[in-house]
């Protein structure tokens, strides 16, 4: 039990509150904001506004807000060629050079990781959704004119060299951003951190029985429902030799469109005794009927 006690304690080190907003307005969505992320865009799409926010010393502040053209149908991707945006979060995985590309991708290009699993376990398809630049003689595009990627004016996006960093900076598509005024947000937060903490806290313990409570019964990974998978980690117990785990730069978001879901996205530092182990976890949690918070999807990396 001093075991399991310290290890808690040691976890909720690491999730302890860095988000403030300057003159105390909170995006809703932003439950959470860790000093490693130091910028964070909002793409808007009821507006076409691109919003840039910087964390600076803990403290979140609007720093921009650009216009931007998204699918020609809209937003909501469902499917391959449907020419829309999807609404979700999304981290950006790699620059693009487009000079050998066509000139309508302008400067630059911003890979998007959709679809995340959140996307696959909704049936949602597709691929190639980028933030990228216009054509140099093209000025302003439409507000809805593309395939379904993002696009700003070339002098814009080349403003934000050096902010997006890949596998770091996430980009949350949603079609409106909502903002409080006071401090609500933080009971949800504390209990998304502790969530968390008791999540990784179980896998460091070796506790398989605490670290399955943590999933939902729709809970779906792999193809496999909640007893499928359930099974698999009972005969692997991949993490019976786990000494510790350490949650570090815990991002907690309320992910758009989707009523009652959050995502933490987090860094997993493991020691087993022979060596260290580093991932990137995304947790997808939703309140169940009974109020607790459960795990119903989940992705590594």
């Amino acid at each position: 039990m001093l075991r399991f006690s310290l290890i808690v304690l040691a976890i909720f080190v690491f999730v302890t509150p860095d988000l403030l907003l300057a003159e105390d307005r909170y995006p809703t969505a932003l439950i959470r904001v860790p000093e490693s992320i130091k910028t964070v865009f909002v793409a808007e799409t009821s507006t076409s506004e691109f919003h840039q926010f910087n964390n600076l010393d803990g403290n979140l502040a609007i720093a921009n807000s650009f216009y931007m053209s998204i699918g020609k149908k809209g937003a909501g991707k469902q499917r391959s060629g449907d020419k829309r945006t999807p609404l979700g979060l999304y981290f950006v995985t790699e620059q693009l050079d487009t000079s050998k590309l066509h000139e309508k991708y302008g400067v630059t290009a911003y890979v998007l990781d959709y679809p995340n699993v959140w996307d696959k376990n909704e049936g949602r398809d597709g691929d190639g959704i980028w933030v990228h630049g216009v054509h140099p003689k093209g000025g302003l595009r439409p507000e809805f004119d593309t395939d379904g990627c993002i696009a700003l004016p070339n002098d814009d996006l080349n403003s934000l060299q050096g902010k997006i960093k890949s596998n770091v900076t996430p980009v949350l598509v949603m079609q409106q951003l909502d903002w409080r005024e006071d401090h609500s947000g933080m009971a949800l937060r504390l209990e998304l951190e502790i969530a968390v903490s008791e999540w990784a806290a179980s896998k460091a313990n070796g506790d398989l029985h605490a670290y399955l409570s943590s999933y939902g019964a729709d809970f779906r990974r792999w193809g496999m429902n909640k007893a499928e998978w359930s099974a698999l980690s009972m005969q692997s117990n991949e993490f019976k030799d786990y000494q510790n785990a350490k949650v570090q730069d815990l991002l907690l978001v309320a992910y758009p469109e989707e009523e009652g879901l959050y995502l933490s996205h987090f860094r997993l530092a493991v020691r087993t005794a022979s060596k260290q182990i580093n991932s990137i976890i995304r947790l997808y949690w939703r309140r169940e009927e009974s109020g607790l918070l459960k795990i119903v999807a989940e992705d590594v990396g």
